[in-house]
């Protein structure tokens, strides 16, 4: 008896990872994710260790783990890997204030993103 299990959510040759609650505009994280779009994984790893953006590490954090995924979960070559889709999305935005002159408020909005990275093996070309 029993339930069925789940079908995979993403191809057989894809792997994803997904990192929520990043705290960082979703424009400043899509400038990241925009960097390593259609690369090779080792290539994007690369340039997202000498990038000066604060988020770059999260986002490495976010790929080595889809890395990992792919290899250790759906047996996939790390070597024919490249970053297929990154894509970010909104989360939620923390409201704070700040007193400004004549008794106004400022507000402050502190928002949080998501982003989903999804690998892709690829065939080498002979």
């Amino acid at each position: 008896m029993g339930k069925d299990k789940n079908p995979r959510r993403v191809a057989d040759n894809e792997a994803m990872a997904k990192l929520r609650m990043l705290r960082t505009s979703p424009q400043k994280l899509n400038l990241v994710a925009a960097m390593i779009r259609g690369k090779k994984v080792e290539k994007a790893l690369t340039d997202l260790t000498f990038s000066n953006k604060r988020i770059a590490q999260d986002v490495k954090k976010c790929l080595q783990s889809a890395i990992a995924n792919a290899e250790n979960n759906h047996g996939l070559d790390v070597d024919e890997l490249i970053v297929a889709e990154a894509w970010v999305g909104k989360n939620l935005v923390l409201k704070r204030g700040r007193p400004r002159a004549r008794g106004r408020f400022g507000a402050l909005r502190k928002p949080f993103s998501e982003l989903t990275i999804k690998l892709r093996e690829i065939e080498e070309q002979a």
